[in-house]
Protein backbone atom coordinates (compact mmCIF):
# COMPACT_ATOMS: atom_id res chain seq x y z
CA UNK A 1 0.00 0.00 0.00
CA UNK A 2 1.53 3.29 -1.11
CA UNK A 3 0.74 6.35 0.95
CA UNK A 4 1.24 9.75 -0.64
CA UNK A 5 1.38 13.10 1.11
CA UNK A 6 1.42 16.36 -0.84
CA UNK A 7 2.75 19.67 0.44
CA UNK A 8 3.76 23.06 -0.87
CA UNK A 9 0.42 24.50 -1.89
CA UNK A 10 -0.66 28.00 -1.00
CA UNK A 11 -1.68 31.41 -2.24
CA UNK A 12 0.43 33.13 -4.88
CA UNK A 13 0.00 36.07 -7.22
CA UNK A 14 -0.29 35.56 -10.95
CA UNK A 15 3.15 35.21 -12.50
CA UNK A 16 4.57 33.67 -9.35
CA UNK A 17 5.94 30.21 -8.65
CA UNK A 18 5.29 27.33 -6.32
CA UNK A 19 6.88 23.92 -5.89
CA UNK A 20 4.68 21.05 -4.82
CA UNK A 21 6.15 17.97 -3.19
CA UNK A 22 4.70 14.51 -2.80
CA UNK A 23 6.35 12.13 -0.37
CA UNK A 24 5.70 8.41 -0.73
CA UNK A 25 5.83 5.81 2.00
CA UNK A 26 6.87 3.04 -0.35
CA UNK A 27 10.50 1.91 -0.22
CA UNK A 28 10.22 0.68 -3.79
CA UNK A 29 9.20 4.15 -4.94
CA UNK A 30 11.33 3.77 -8.06
CA UNK A 31 8.97 1.01 -9.21
CA UNK A 32 6.09 3.46 -9.57
CA UNK A 33 5.25 5.97 -12.22
CA UNK A 34 4.11 9.23 -10.68
CA UNK A 35 1.57 11.76 -11.83
CA UNK A 36 0.06 15.08 -10.87
CA UNK A 37 -3.59 15.89 -11.42
CA UNK A 38 -5.72 18.87 -10.44
CA UNK A 39 -9.36 19.67 -9.81
CA UNK A 40 -10.73 23.18 -10.02
CA UNK A 41 -14.04 24.12 -8.36
CA UNK A 42 -16.96 22.80 -10.35
CA UNK A 43 -14.74 20.92 -12.78
CA UNK A 44 -13.59 17.36 -13.22
CA UNK A 45 -10.13 16.31 -12.18
CA UNK A 46 -7.63 16.65 -15.01
CA UNK A 47 -4.17 15.40 -15.83
CA UNK A 48 -1.24 17.78 -15.30
CA UNK A 49 2.05 15.91 -15.64
CA UNK A 50 3.64 12.50 -15.25
CA UNK A 51 7.07 10.90 -14.91
CA UNK A 52 7.71 7.25 -15.69
CA UNK A 53 9.21 4.75 -13.29
CA UNK A 54 12.68 5.43 -14.59
CA UNK A 55 12.15 9.17 -14.58
CA UNK A 56 13.49 9.33 -18.11
CA UNK A 57 10.09 9.79 -19.71
CA UNK A 58 8.03 12.81 -18.75
CA UNK A 59 4.92 14.36 -20.19
CA UNK A 60 2.85 17.41 -19.37
CA UNK A 61 -0.57 18.60 -20.43
CA UNK A 62 -0.70 21.32 -23.07
CA UNK A 63 -2.21 23.76 -20.57
CA UNK A 64 0.93 23.68 -18.42
CA UNK A 65 3.65 22.73 -20.89
CA UNK A 66 6.58 25.12 -20.69
CA UNK A 67 5.46 26.40 -17.27
CA UNK A 68 5.28 23.29 -15.07
CA UNK A 69 8.03 20.69 -14.64
CA UNK A 70 7.73 17.31 -12.98
CA UNK A 71 10.77 15.69 -11.41
CA UNK A 72 11.45 12.89 -9.00
CA UNK A 73 14.11 12.05 -6.44
CA UNK A 74 13.98 8.32 -5.85
CA UNK A 75 16.50 8.56 -3.00
CA UNK A 76 13.99 10.72 -1.13
CA UNK A 77 10.87 8.87 -2.34
CA UNK A 78 9.56 12.22 -3.52
CA UNK A 79 8.10 13.66 -6.68
CA UNK A 80 7.94 17.39 -7.33
CA UNK A 81 5.92 19.74 -9.48
CA UNK A 82 7.65 23.05 -10.16
CA UNK A 83 5.05 25.57 -11.25
CA UNK A 84 6.19 28.83 -12.83
CA UNK A 85 4.32 31.70 -14.46
CA UNK A 86 1.18 30.75 -12.58
CA UNK A 87 -2.18 31.93 -13.84
CA UNK A 88 -5.51 32.32 -12.04
CA UNK A 89 -6.83 29.37 -14.08
CA UNK A 90 -4.23 27.16 -12.38
CA UNK A 91 -6.20 27.50 -9.16
CA UNK A 92 -7.18 23.99 -8.06
CA UNK A 93 -6.57 21.21 -5.62
CA UNK A 94 -3.49 19.36 -6.82
CA UNK A 95 -3.17 15.62 -6.29
CA UNK A 96 -0.23 13.32 -6.77
CA UNK A 97 -0.79 9.72 -7.76
CA UNK A 98 1.22 6.54 -8.22
CA UNK A 99 0.91 3.79 -10.80
CA UNK A 100 2.63 0.43 -11.10
CA UNK A 101 2.09 0.50 -14.87
CA UNK A 102 5.09 1.21 -17.08
CA UNK A 103 5.52 4.15 -19.41
CA UNK A 104 3.61 7.41 -19.60
CA UNK A 105 0.11 7.34 -18.10
CA UNK A 106 -2.29 10.27 -18.35
CA UNK A 107 -5.59 8.67 -17.34
CA UNK A 108 -6.84 8.67 -13.76
CA UNK A 109 -7.83 5.04 -14.08
CA UNK A 110 -4.17 4.06 -14.50
CA UNK A 111 -3.33 5.27 -11.00
CA UNK A 112 -4.11 3.15 -7.99
CA UNK A 113 -2.79 5.36 -5.24
CA UNK A 114 -3.68 8.98 -4.50
CA UNK A 115 -2.70 11.66 -2.04
CA UNK A 116 -5.16 13.84 -0.17
CA UNK A 117 -4.47 16.92 -2.29
CA UNK A 118 -3.04 20.37 -1.67
CA UNK A 119 -4.74 23.66 -2.51
CA UNK A 120 -3.12 26.08 -4.94
CA UNK A 121 -4.74 29.49 -5.32
CA UNK A 122 -3.48 32.02 -7.84
CA UNK A 123 -4.75 35.56 -7.43
CA UNK A 124 -4.99 38.00 -10.31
Amino acid sequence: QVQLVESGGGLVQAGGSLRLSCAASERTFSNYGMGWFRQAPGKEREFVATASRSGVSKYAADAVKGRFTISRDDAKNTVYLQMNSLKPEDTAVYYCAATSAPGIRTRESSYGYWGQGTQVTVSS
